[in-house]
């Protein structure tokens, strides 16, 4: 499975960005997708993942309402709906795919920057 993220760049805070993940290859095997993000001096952290099949979305506590994560099957891509963003979610976006059951991501995209301007 490859994944190519795309859609980061500069916005202002309270304008509206979406965030694309196109995955390639076997997509088939996946069970998962999810968007993480990493800011420097700090961990990559966990922002929003999607149940590939069916469709259920779910988020981290800190994200929920703000963030609305979606799939289009069809077109093998996740998106991330970002509402009123703040200086604060300036980040290095992160897509991942995992196609085991049990959980572990084990595709990763190369990171779209997200920065935003106050």
């Amino acid at each position: 499975v490859q994944l190519q993220a795309s859609g980061g760049g500069l916005v202002q805070a309270g304008d509206s960005l979406r965030l694309s993940c196109a995955a390639s290859g076997r997509t088939s095997d996946i069970f998962r997708m999810g968007w993480f993000r990493r800011t420097p001096g700090k961990e990559r952290e966990f922002v929003a993942g999607i149940w590939w099949r069916n469709g259920i979305p779910y988020y981290a506590d800190s994200m929920k309402g703000r963030v609305t994560v979606s799939r289009d099957n069809a077109k093998n891509t996740m998106y991330l709906q970002m509402n009123s963003p703040k200086p604060e979610d300036t980040a290095v976006y992160y897509c991942a795919a995992t196609t085991v059951l049990s959980g572990q991501w084990n595709y990763w995209g190369q990171g779209t920057q997200v920065t935003v301007s106050s």
